[in-house]
């Protein structure tokens, strides 16, 4: 009978989620199911009749993208210099909120991930998420304050909204999404960052993407400054410090942060993000569009940083497929450490178990690169 007919499928890697990523592997497959795994040697000498399919850069259980903002999701491409981007959410600010959300949610399903972090600017989307998301996932409150005599009645705001969602907690857990250096105050972002860790939060904050942003913060130069001036009354006061060594400082960094982009890092940054435990989330479309370099692939991994893959938002992506930012970074980069970003590293960075490709797991949760 043909549907007993067994298959062995491979790619350049195949992935189960444990162990290494295979270079040489392969499923073996009949029934709709998956029968076998393991390299593509063994699996013919078990399997001699099965024939050889080959199922392109990669087979691997249900991606995650590990950075979104949903919200943002009816807003138009934009392409162009980093400092323009936020003026180009401003100025598209009525399309922002609670249809876009659900959209981009509906994008999120169609690509078949299984898992997703989002940054939730407004509350009636945090709502949504928390009561209708059937995907397991965390929804990070976005913080967006840079005046620095705010920081108290922020942080008491903040807490009182997290405190409250997190009681309603289901597949969707609740995080905090401090959004940047530059655009929240150092007392602020302290505060912050002392209540997660006491709370076992989950904190993602988006820093090191930009050479504004550096420059901003060693300098109080460049484009960001009029940026700041339109959110705050006090006069900026550069702490004369790059991102990840100021965020290091103010006691953010830590196992269960994630930093967003992660372009701008030396050596030595890369060095704290690996002993602090902190994870970076690679969004390399949005970094092209946003015109603003690439991560130092090579050097994560070479200090051993647990790696994820977003795709940001549609602002400044074409589409919420994640595993279109690992073909957009193949061959610039090694193989099995992109599939390994594009799951366990993504499960890993939302505190979820990675799914796995063992015998009997249905074919709809092999995926394709």
């Amino acid at each position: 009978m043909s549907w007993l007919r067994t298959e062995l499928w491979t790619a350049e890697v195949v992935y189960t989620g444990f162990g290494t990523p295979m270079l040489r592997g392969a499923l073996a497959v009949q029934g709709g199911f998956v029968v076998g795994q393991g390299s593509l040697e063994e699996l013919r000498a078990r399997f001699p009749e099965g024939e050889v399919v080959h199922k392109g850069l990669a087979l691997l259980p249900p991606p995650v993208n590990a950075h979104t903002h949903l919200d943002l999701s009816l807003l138009p491409l934009y392409r162009g210099p980093f400092a323009g981007f936020l003026s180009h959410v401003v100025a598209h600010r009525e399309r922002r909120g609670l249809e876009g959300a659900k959209r981009g949610l509906e994008e999120l399903l169609a690509s078949g991930v299984g898992a997703f972090a989002d940054i939730v600017f407004k509350d009636e989307v945090m709502d949504f998420l928390l009561q209708e998301s059937p995907l397991p996932g965390v929804a990070f409150y976005e913080v967006f304050a840079p005046e620095p005599s705010l920081a108290e009645e922020v942080y008491r705001a903040v807490r009182r909204k997290v405190e409250a969602w997190r009681r309603r907690e289901g597949k969707v857990k609740v995080g905090l999404s401090p959004h940047a250096p530059y655009s929240v105050s150092p007392p602020l972002l302290k505060r912050l960052a002392e209540w997660a860790r006491a709370e076992g939060l989950p904190l993602m904050v988006h820093a090191a993407e930009s050479p504004e942003e550096v420059a901003f913060l060693l300098r109080g130069e460049g484009p960001l400054r009029e940026v700041y001036g339109r959110f705050a009354k006090t006069p900026w006061t550069p702490p004369g410090t790059t991102p990840v060594r100021h965020l290091h400082a103010l006691g953010v960094l830590g196992p269960t942060t994630l930093l967003v982009h992660g372009v701008q890092v030396d050596e030595e940054e890369v060095g704290l993000l690996a002993e602090t435990g902190t994870k970076v989330v690679l969004c390399p479309r949005s970094n092209r569009n946003l015109e603003v370099g690439e991560a130092p692939l090579a050097l994560y991994a070479k200090h051993g940083v647990e790696l994820a893959l977003g795709t940001d938002s549609r602002g400044s992506s074409p589409d919420l497929d994640v595993k279109n930012e690992a073909r957009f970074l193949w061959g610039r980069a090694e193989p099995r450490l992109l599939v390994r970003a594009l799951t366990r590293g993504g499960y890993r960075a939302l505190g979820l178990p990675t799914p796995r490709l063992t015998r009997g797991t249905p074919l709809s949760l092999v995926h394709f690169l």
